[in-house]
């Protein structure tokens, strides 16, 4: 098989060949040691033979000092550590602020470059994953998350006015993106912290859960899969994002929060793919190569087994990963994810936890 192939199988939750390589994000600090400067995202992809590729939208940015730009939306971002960037400033302080708001044009030329790239370049090679947002992460960069978290239990008409205004450009951004090329549609809202999710089952169901159906719903009706991506202890989300919005894939199902993937193979695994989830907290960051190895045999004994399973990292490759980590995460994944699994290795690794023995370390 190709990596499109064996992606697409495992997403349908079907055996391949051997069990897929991807990542959500591989940050540019990452690529830089690995290749140097020069070497694109789409370039790593093909050098490390990934088999699937992850794109984003072009929004076009204005600098407003060395330090901090405005997006198309007036949202006002500021640098991080390693030049990630993070909302500094929201533009809807009011429902005043929203009536004036002017969404940016979601058919706007730019807007798929990098997309029209990565199909040139993969399509029906690489699967080629558009990551886009539903309603959640972006209506909290435009009100500000303590605000629209607020807004939930004091106004919740302007946070469904917000939310609808995102879902109308967003649902279009992604709904081109698959005209275009792309295989798999994506959001990356992130819904919970380590411990519990960040709003209540209660508000996730009424501010969150019909928009996702939504973008879920006009991805199937064109023929495409559809991953979710959140961090965090989603346990109590989980059954309303597979059961009632439809989700085909779920990622990275974080063992840091107690995501354990054998359990959500158990539960989960007839209805929904599995991405992850080797730990980027401390194994990918400062663990060693045996470490790597021992958790990626953990990983596939737990997730891969009658396929549905696509590795990854526990979040994303960031800045902190060690590039020979994620090497020989990559490498362990082609030498004991292929299929047939092996039984004996099966066998000694699904009921280990190698999460528990690392956090018991770190005290």
């Amino acid at each position: 098989m190709n990596g499109y192939e064996r992606f697409m199988t495992a997403l349908r939750r079907e055996q391949p060949d051997r069990v897929p390589i991807w990542e959500l994000l591989v940050n540019r600090p990452v690529i830089d040691k690995m290749y140097g400067p020069e070497v694109s995202y789409l370039d790593f992809a093909e050098k490390e033979d990934l088999d699937g590729v992850c794109v984003f939208e072009d929004l076009r940015q204005t600098p407003v000092d060395d330090n901090h730009f405005h997006d198309e939306w007036g949202i006002l971002w500021g640098y991080g550590k390693a030049d990630v960037p993070y909302p500094a400033q929201h533009p809807i302080h009011s429902e005043a602020d929203l009536d004036k708001l002017v969404p940016p044009d979601p058919d706007a030329d730019h807007r798929l470059v990098t997309l029209e790239e990565a199909v040139r370049r993969f399509k029906g090679e690489r699967a080629i994953v558009f990551l886009g947002h539903d309603v959640y992460e972006f209506s909290a960069n435009l009100r500000g998350m303590d605000n629209l978290l607020m807004d939930y239990a004091l106004n919740p008409d302007l946070a469904h006015r917000v939310a609808q205004v995102t879902l109308d450009y967003k649902l279009r951004v992604l709904e081109r993106a698959l005209e275009l090329g792309a295989d798999v549609a994506l959001t990356g809202d992130d819904y919970a912290y380590r411990h519990a999710p960040m709003m209540s089952p209660t508000h996730f169901r009424e501010f969150i859960l019909p928009y996702l159906k939504q973008i879920v719903d006009m991805a199937h009706a064109q023929g495409f899969p559809y991953i979710k991506h959140t961090d965090g202890n989603i346990w109590s989300l989980l059954d309303m994002m597979v059961d009632e919005a439809g989700i085909d894939g779920i990622d990275p199902l974080e063992p840091i929060a107690t995501m354990d993937i054998g359990q959500a193979k158990q539960q989960y695994g007839h209805r929904v793919c599995l991405c992850g989830n080797v730990d980027c907290s401390v194994v990918l960051t400062r663990g060693s190569k045996e470490l790597v190895i021992e958790a990626v045999k953990e990983t596939i004994a737990k997730a891969s087994p009658g396929g549905g399973h696509i590795m990854a990292s526990s979040n994303s490759i960031h800045p902190a990963v060690d590039p020979e980590l994620y090497k020989t995460m990559m490498w362990a994944t082609r030498e004991f994810g292929v299929y047939p699994l092996d039984e004996k290795m099966v066998e000694e690794y699904r009921e280990k936890n190698y999460v528990a023995a690392i956090l018991g370390e770190e005290g």
